[in-house]
C-alpha cells in the first residue's frame, strides 16, 4: 500500500501538467503550423480556466523589438524607485540617434520630451532610438537583466550593449526569450506581480497602443477588444506576444519564430500569415459565441 500511495505522489505533477494542457487546442495548432518554412514556438494559456497549449515554448528565440517589454521593466523599477520620474522633461542628444526612419531620431539636438513620450514611442511604434536611450536610463542591459533573474527567468536576456553577451548578440541579435517566459511577464503584469500593483497598471496601459496592427496577430482581435502586445520582426524571425481581454476567456498568446525561408516584407509574409491564422483560430476558439 505504502509503495502505491508513493508512486501516485510522484505521478500527481504529471497527472496535473496534463490536465492543464487544452488537448484539443494543442491537436488544431499543431495541425495549423505543419509545413512552416522555419523554424516556431507558440504558448498559449486561457487566463481563466488556467489550460496551456506549448509547442517548442522553451526554445530561444531572438527577441528583436520584443526586447522593449523588458527595458519597459527596467525603467518602471527605476521610477519606482524615485530614480526616474514617469513625467520628467529630458533632453535629446544627437548622439542617442540610431538610424533609420524612427520619430525620436528627426528631433533636433537639445530638444526637450517627456519621458512618457519616449516610452510611448518605444512600445507604440517600436522606436529604436527611443528604446535604445531608455536601455541606457534603466541602468542598461545589465541592469535589467538583473531584474529578469530576480523574477526567475532564465532565459529572457538583453544582449546588445550588455558587456558579457557579445556571443549571445551575435547568435540572437538585441535580445532573446523564449515563448513561455514571455508570456509569463505579460501574466505577471496582467496579475500585478510585477515591481507594483500601480507599475503593473501604468504598463498595461503602456502596452495596449500598438501602433502595428495591420500583418501581425493582433488585427484578427476585434478593435473593440483591449489587447495588451508587443510585436518584433527581423528578416528571419517574425514573432508577437499579446494578451487578450476576451469578455468571457482572456488569454494570451505568444508566438515567435527564426530561420524562417520567407523573409519578405509583405502582407503576405509566411510567418505573418500563420500568426494571423492562429490567432483568428484562438479568437473563435475562446470566444465562440462573439460577433
Amino acid at each position: 500500500m505504502k509503495k502505491i500511495f508513493i508512486a501516485l505522489f510522484f505521478a500527481l505533477p504529471i497527472i496535473a501538467a496534463s490536465q492543464k494542457t487544452d488537448k484539443k487546442l494543442l491537436a488544431k495548432l499543431t495541425e495549423t503550423i505543419k509545413g512552416f518554412n522555419g523554424d516556431i514556438g507558440i504558448y498559449v494559456k486561457n487566463l481563466r480556466t488556467g489550460k496551456t497549449v506549448s509547442i517548442n515554448a522553451d526554445t530561444l528565440f531572438p527577441t528583436a523589438s520584443i526586447v522593449k517589454v523588458p527595458i519597459l521593466l527596467g525603467i518602471m523599477d527605476k521610477i519606482e524607485k524615485g530614480e526616474l520620474k514617469y513625467d520628467q522633461q529630458l533632453t535629446y542628444k544627437d548622439s542617442l540617434l540610431y538610424e533609420g526612419s524612427d520619430i525620436l531620431g528627426s528631433f533636433k539636438n537639445d530638444e526637450k520630451i517627456l519621458l512618457k513620450k519616449v516610452i510611448m514611442l518605444m512600445l507604440t511604434t517600436s522606436d529604436n532610438t527611443a528604446s535604445l536611450w531608455l536601455q541606457s536610463l534603466a541602468g542598461k542591459g545589465t541592469r535589467i537583466n538583473e531584474i529578469l533573474d530576480s523574477l526567475g527567468l532564465v532565459s529572457t536576456r538583453v544582449n546588445s550593449r550588455t558587456p558579457g553577451r557579445e556571443t549571445n548578440r551575435t547568435q540572437y541579435g538585441w535580445g532573446q526569450t523564449t515563448p513561455f517566459e514571455m508570456a509569463s511577464i505579460f501574466e505577471k503584469i496582467y496579475k500585478k506581480e510585477i515591481i507594483s500593483p500601480a507599475a503593473c497598471e501604468r504598463m498595461m496601459r503602456c502596452l495596449g497602443r500598438n501602433y502595428w496592427d495591420e500583418d501581425e496577430a493582433i488585427s484578427q482581435i476585434p478593435p473593440i477588444i483591449e489587447v495588451f502586445s508587443k510585436n518584433g520582426c527581423v528578416n528571419a524571425s517574425r514573432s508577437e506576444v499579446l494578451l487578450v481581454n476576451a469578455p468571457n476567456n482572456p488569454y494570451i498568446f505568444c508566438i515567435f519564430t527564426k530561420n524562417n525561408k520567407d523573409v519578405s516584407w509583405t502582407h503576405e509574409n509566411e510567418a505573418w500569415a500563420m500568426a494571423r491564422n492562429i490567432s483568428a483560430t484562438l479568437w473563435s476558439y475562446f470566444e465562440p459565441k462573439a460577433k
